[in-house]
């Protein structure tokens, strides 16, 4: 019986974070009639209507209002006390779940799913695809991954590995519109703007320790890193790109440098790095392993780019 109320709560606050059934099914991997059942079950076992259904939205009554942050409590309590058991035989389980930039998941990710869901059976991942910035307390994440330059805030930060960025283009592109080999160059290029999570103003260009800026006017603007990626691929125009995606198309012959004396950096010079973020407090050890995992990873990508 505290199994299946567990198993009802669980959807509850699944459906309430979602606002959507088939989201909540999606995520907990069950199927949506089976979630509805689960919720109608606690709605019947606590005497209370918690979630108010129509056809376009699902939203809190005033008690699933009141509910849902002792809902949240128990689970984190359950969750925490499946680590320790899990600490003291040895086996990892539960759940992971975290966001990633969506170019992350067509490089470097794959692999480090692959090799931690064989070493760790019991453990479920539930990844998130995003460029926007997501905060992890609010979308109830073990942690998110972030590129650029971390920020200070009340989150931790968990550093993967620095990388560099240039610009690139497709080797048709070049034979048709030439190769700028100086920011002074570009105008008159096409130029792909990556506008998630923000739309940068200006492009910092350094050459042995000196910065230019060039205020870029793209011809376009896409709010996925993966777009940006494949639209240089197919000869859309120059973009600026990561090392560890995009060196391995140039050994490939399919992306060549732009500028190729210059890299892409912050206004004071910095290269950027990957980093995860996560609420503040101790993570499980099978996060910690996970993150561990990407990181040497990633690193080991980077270096057989350079």
């Amino acid at each position: 019986m505290a199994l299946d109320m567990l198993r009802e709560i669980q959807a509850f606050v699944s459906v309430a974070h979602k606002r959507s059934f088939v989201a909540a099914a999606r995520a907990l991997g069950r199927s949506p009639s089976a979630v509805t059942r689960a919720v109608q079950m606690l709605e019947d076992n606590t005497g209370c209507k918690l979630l108010n259904r129509s056809a376009s939205a699902v939203t809190l009554t005033e008690a699933g209002e009141r509910l849902l942050p002792h809902a949240e409590r128990l689970l984190d309590v359950q969750r925490d006390a499946t680590d320790e058991l899990a600490a003291l035989s040895g086996t990892a389980q539960g759940w992971i779940r975290f966001a990633v930039p969506q170019l992350l998941g067509e490089q470097v990710l794959p692999g480090v799913l692959a090799t931690f869901s064989r070493r760790h059976p019991q453990v479920t991942l539930d990844v998130h695809y995003s460029d926007q910035s997501l905060d992890p307390l609010q979308g109830k994440l073990d942690f998110v991954v972030r590129g650029a330059f971390p920020q200070s805030s009340e989150l931790i930060g968990f550093p993967l590995w620095r990388y560099r960025r240039h610009l690139y283009a497709s080797p048709a592109y070049v034979a048709l519109s030439g190769l700028a080999q100086h920011p002074e160059d570009l105008p008159g290029h096409a130029l792909i703007l990556h506008t998630a999570p923000r739309i940068l103003k200006a492009w910092h260009f350094c050459r042995d320790g000196h910065i230019s800026s060039l205020r870029p006017h793209p011809r376009l603007r896409l709010g996925s890193g993966d777009a940006v990626y494949h639209a240089t691929l197919a000869g859309a125009g120059i973009a600026r790109l990561a090392d560890w995606a995009a060196e391995p198309q140039v050994a490939a012959g399919r992306l060549v440098r732009v500028c190729p004396q210059y890299r892409l950096t912050s206004s004071t010079g910095q290269d950027p790095q990957m980093h995860a973020v996560y609420p503040a407090g101790d993570i499980p050890a099978r996060v910690r392993e996970l993150l561990l995992a990407l990181r040497q990873a990633g690193e080991a990508q980077t270096r057989q780019a350079r």
